[in-house]
């Protein structure tokens, strides 16, 4: 009796122990086991690519920053993205990315694009609070990220191996932010040089040479048709909006040097239609609106596609070629998988820049072995005509330190001056077509012009100079308080308005 009652009792215990142990190991894998299409990896590309020498900042990679909140681990994924690229190039990427192992392994279902204005990137980002990803607009929009603490660093197998392909250097160029502690912060994923798109037969109609240099743009012979006929002859946009055509201020500025460089801006401005971002101004040298638009390296080639008659220039010695970046945010709620579409656009990813309405010059030399690359030789040889490009020695932190202020100045004294400046600039050329000035007289004009402003400083009160020394000043002052930048952009337009009509009032009285 004894032993058939308790064996009732033994055989039960087992059965819970058994059990528990079944509803441990299934707790396990459930939560501690990710499913196979969300494993990392560290697969290499579907094509192999060339070997490159590691960089210093890419051989001790260490763990990345914790993210705030992640998606639940085995959950789909969708990426968010903001960036600056057009929508053929999202809609290239977003269509390839899909269908690639990267997305895959990662479970990433969708990639969702915003295409945001430069000015407003950093705003966006704290706003929404959940970017993974920022994606193209040049470096300077990248270092300002960077310096916001916006970037996570870029590390660990997911993207080791994508950053090892991208040359530290190309033409004399970073390709790389690399912080003090040695991490990369942003890498280039496509490269660019800077100068102007020509239309030959605006040129011809309008009997004017083919400029050479960025001085061209700003001479009286380009002004001959805002005389004639209110006709700007060049094209440019306003530099809060367009980070392409910022750089592109800050070469002339470092080429030509502060107070010529100003000059320079200042009179090209007046010869030209400003639009509101980079794509208008190229449209109007498509369409004949203009004889030249100034524009980054691919939108000299897409226009090149669209109307056979125009013909983009690097000017020689004026140029300088730059990586137009892609970064982690640390934002993203989905880091690993943010790390995997970073590493296709730099490996497979490469594919994109090829197709003939994108045009743009692959950051991975690798791509020009692929039947793809094979099948564009005119990017291949204006990359490798790039490599040995005669530019200039230009200074990314110099460029830095007095971006804002450089672009708010612009602003205030040509874009929103741009009715009285061509005013004064129409009047003065008829006076010099006309014969009733000479050259030398022309010549003291166009400095007095676009010389750098002395002005008001509303934090003093004193009158100071827009020296590069000043501009470095108000660029701290702003990043630090950013309320202050109305009172400078009001301190700049009223010593602008004063300048001009002063000028003017001269000139009126020539007889």
């Amino acid at each position: 009796m004894g032993y058939s009652t308790s064996r009732p009792l033994v055989v039960g215990v087992a059965i819970a122990l058994v059990l528990l142990v079944l509803a441990t190991y299934m707790l396990f894998m459930r939560g501690g086991e990710a499913p196979t299409v969300t494993q990392p990896t560290t697969q290499t590309p579907t094509w192999t690519p060339v070997e490159t020498t590691p960089s210093e900042a890419t051989t001790t990679p260490a763990q990345t920053t914790p993210m705030e909140t992640r998606t639940p681990p085995g959950q789909p994924v969708v990426l968010n993205i903001i960036t600056r690229h057009p929508g053929e190039i999202q809609v290239a990427a977003k269509e390839a990315f899909l269908k690639s192992e990267f997305a895959r392994r990662y479970n990433i279902v969708d990639v969702k694009f915003y295409l945001q204005d430069p000015v407003v990137w950093v705003s966006a980002i704290k706003r929404r609070g959940d970017f993974d990803v920022a994606w193209g607009g040049g470096p300077t929009l990248f270092d300002t990220l960077y310096l916001e603490g916006f970037l996570a660093p870029l590390e660990g197998s997911i993207v080791d191996m994508a950053l090892r392909q991208i040359p530290d250097v190309f033409a004399g160029a970073s390709m790389k932010r690399v912080g003090p502690d040695g991490r990369v912060y942003w890498v280039a994923a496509a490269v660019s040089s800077f100068g102007f798109t020509v239309n030959h037969d605006i040129l011809r109609r309008y009997n004017l040479p083919i400029p050479r240099s960025w001085a061209d743009l700003a001479s009286p012979i380009l002004g001959r048709p805002l005389v004639t006929e209110f006709k700007p002859m060049v094209s440019i946009a306003d530099p809060l909006r367009s980070t392409s055509h910022t750089r592109m201020y800050e070469i002339i500025l470092q080429a030509y040097g502060w107070d010529r460089g100003w000059v320079t801006l200042t009179l090209m401005a007046a010869n030209s239609l400003i639009e509101g971002g980079s794509a208008e101004a190229r449209d109007n040298v498509i369409l004949g609106r203009v004889a030249v638009a100034i524009t980054i390296d691919f939108y000299g080639y897409t226009a090149m596609k669209a109307n056979p008659s125009t013909e983009y220039v690097a000017p020689a010695g004026e140029t300088i070629v730059n990586g137009d970046p892609i970064a982690l945010l640390k934002t993203s709620r989905n880091p690993e998988a943010a790390l995997a579409f970073i590493a296709w656009v730099l490996t497979e990813g490469q594919k994109i820049w090829l197709r003939e309405d994108i045009n743009r010059l692959p950051a991975n030399p690798s791509v020009f072995e692929t039947p793809e690359g094979a099948s564009r030789p005119d990017l291949r040889r204006a990359y490798e005509s790039l490599i040995g490009a005669r530019g200039i020695e230009f200074n990314d932190d110099r460029a830095l330190a007095i971006e804002r202020a450089m672009q708010i100045y612009f602003k205030a004294t040509l874009v929103d001056m741009d009715s009285l400046l061509k005013e004064v600039w129409r009047t003065l050329l008829k006076l010099y077509f006309d014969g009733r000035i000479g050259e030398d007289r022309l010549r003291e004009y166009m400095e007095r012009m676009g010389r750098p402003l002395a002005y008001k400083d509303p934090m003093t009160g004193a009158t100071v100079t827009f020296t590069e020394e000043d501009a470095r000043r108000v660029t701290e002052i702003i990043l630090k308080d950013p309320t202050r930048e109305d009172a400078f952009i009001r301190a700049w337009r009223d010593a602008a308005s004063k300048r001009y009509n002063d000028i003017l009032s001269e000139l009126q009285r020539i007889r």
